[in-house]
């Protein structure tokens, strides 16, 4: 494909598109030569053969000037009939008498095939103008001026199908947070900031890429000859681009963006596989809070997985396959079952477990949340009927965004006969900050149901005390990478200290996770930590087995326990 002409000035220019044509512009050239040649050569052979001139059949080379003239417009048409026309004047008028033609009848001929030439070629090359722009407009992201997705796919293909022994290397650049730009200012702002990150990308890469609109707030960068190090420095350049603040409609901003790139490999089948090895790196990186990621195979079957797994969701439910496990807390103060997390575990056929990072995470963002959320609920409420201290659940961000969630809560209270109290929620800092007033409402919807209601992984999100002195809660789980480094580094105690009192202060139960040496428990102990959770005391267990567990723990088993706890040693 030829690199698109704007009537405006292009914002970069495209290496790539005008190397790709040249291969093979002579090629097709060649070949078109080739068969307006040999038309010409057989029309002369059936004139000649036919008797001459004066017969009808000097129109044949018609043909190819009209072919030529589709081929090279007016020009082309206009060269072509003038060489034909030289040709049939040598041609004698009659060729068995040998009488040659007067000058009169071979000169009109010529202005004949010159006309037609001339009009076909007009014809030809209005039309050809009219298919280039329409091809070059369908090629244009038309708010942004530059090539878009259908350019990417075509010139990835041709690089693709060409090689050349080299390796393509395919970048997507995200802008995460255009979306802001786009609900404050509105659609023309955003595309305003598209090309400018575009014009700064294009600084950035020079004539190394060739960039692309893919979509609303993606850009795709095309380098040839790359490999891991070129790519991981231009992401690094790029990523450099992006810190500096730019002025969107006298509004400065600085555009958060995040990169995902991939390699062809002699492998690569398409243009589309490519692109969407690029697209996965890219939210990979996004998953895992990155700037940027390359693209590994692994990523692929990790992604099929989820959504193979995603697709038997509702299978799962329907076939019991779900079931809750429960991982016990304890009372720093006097070493007894104060409580149990429930987690969701997905058993399947072959009796593996399925834990909840692998499905979870893609759950919470489809309406399948609704009925997991209510299976973890009713799981709970009975467990917590049969067990020493409450139960407590993880809600995700929708489900507290939900205005039937509340709803549920009150019925199944109801139906399981389960005091309010035995029940607590826990809801991330991210979550909640995902929309703090609807979530502040809903939190307090929810204590007036007498449901406990408190704020998980404590100390990796906002953290905001504003939000913390407002909100009805009643206790802070702390993270346990608060917890980890508690024997071996001063400031992670006093840190971790602080943290307590504040929670203290603010009345409310403080859990530490993440509990996995003796050390620590004499830490959390001496800092005045209500309660701990952790592999110290417990994983996770099936219902049968955490009553059990339980049960020996309040029945004979509790001296054991904290032997083992003086030991050093883990259960």
């Amino acid at each position: 494909m030829s690199q698109p002409i704007m009537p405006h000035q292009m914002i970069y220019p495209s290496n790539i598109h005008k190397q790709w044509l040249e291969l093979s512009a002579g090629a097709q050239h060649t070949l078109r030569l080739t068969v307006l040649a040999v038309l010409v050569a057989v029309g002369w052979l059936i004139v000649y053969f036919t008797g001459g001139t004066a017969y009808a059949y000097p129109y044949l080379m018609l043909i190819p000037v009209i072919l030529a003239a589709a081929w090279y417009q007016l020009v082309g048409a206009l060269v072509s009939a003038f060489a034909v026309g030289l040709l049939m004047a040598l041609m004698p008028l009659e060729v068995a008498t040998g009488e040659l033609q007067p000058a009169a009848n071979w000169l009109v001929r010529l202005g004949l095939y010159l006309l037609l030439g001339g009009v076909a070629g007009g014809l030809f090359q209005r039309l050809h103008a009219a298919r280039r722009y329409s091809r070059q407009a369908s090629y244009i992201d038309a708010r942004s001026g530059l090539p878009n997705y259908l350019a990417l796919e075509e010139d990835l293909s041709i690089g693709l199908a060409e090689r050349w022994g080299e390796t393509l290397g395919l970048m997507v650049v995200r802008i995460t947070d255009i979306v802001d730009l786009l609900e404050t200012l509105g659609a023309d702002a955003s595309d305003e900031l598209v090309s400018a990150i575009a014009q700064r990308l294009g600084r950035v890469v020079d004539a190394r890429a060739c960039i692309y609109r893919f979509n609303g707030p993606e850009l795709m960068l095309l380098l040839r000859s790359s490999d891991h190090e070129v790519l991981e420095k231009v992401a690094q350049e790029v990523l450099s681009a992006g810190e500096e603040n730019l002025v969107i409609q006298q509004m400065p901003m600085r555009a958060q963006l995040v990169l995902g790139y991939t390699l062809s490999t002699p492998d690569t089948q398409n243009a589309r596989q490519l692109i969407h090895e690029a697209r996965v790196a890219m939210f990979e990186a996004s998953n895992q809070q990155r700037s940027y990621s390359a693209y590994v195979p692994a990523y692929r079957k990790r992604t099929m997985q989820a959504i193979w797994l995603i697709s038997q969701v509702r299978h799962g439910l329907e076939a019991n396959q779900f079931e809750l496990h429960f991982q016990p807390k304890i009372s720093l103060a006097d070493n007894t079952v104060c409580g149990c997390e429930g987690l969701i575990r997905w058993r399947q056929e072959d009796g593996q477990l399925i834990y909840p990072g692998h499905f979870m995470p893609k759950v919470e963002k489809t309406t399948l949340i609704t009925p997991v959320t209510r299976f973890v609920t009713e799981q709970a409420l009975t467990m917590a009927a049969n067990v020493p201290g409450g139960v407590s659940i993880n809600v995700s961000a929708r489900n507290l965004l939900d205005n039937d969630f509340i709803e549920m809560l009150r019925m199944l209270i109801s139906k399981e006969e389960v005091p309010a109290s035995r029940l607590e929620v826990e809801i991330t800092e991210s979550a909640l900050m995902a929309d703090i007033k609807d979530g502040s409402r809903a939190i307090r919807a929810i204590r007036d149901l007498g449901v406990g209601v408190s704020i998980d992984d404590f100390g990796t999100g906002f953290s905001s005390f504003q939000y913390l002195r407002h909100l009805p809660l009643s206790g802070l789980k702390l993270d346990r990478v608060f917890v980890m480094d508690l024997e071996s580094d001063a400031h992670a105690r006093k840190l971790l200290g602080c943290m307590i009192d504040m929670g203290h202060a603010l009345g409310l139960v403080v859990t530490a996770e993440g509990v996995e040496t003796r050390g620590q428990h004499d830490i959390l102990v001496q800092l005045g930590c209500d309660q701990a959770q952790g592999f110290l005391y417990s994983p996770a267990l099936a219902i049968g087995d955490y009553e059990r567990w339980c049960d020996d723990f309040m029945h004979g088993e509790r001296s054991a326990l904290s032997l083992e706890l003086e030991s050093g040693r883990t259960l």
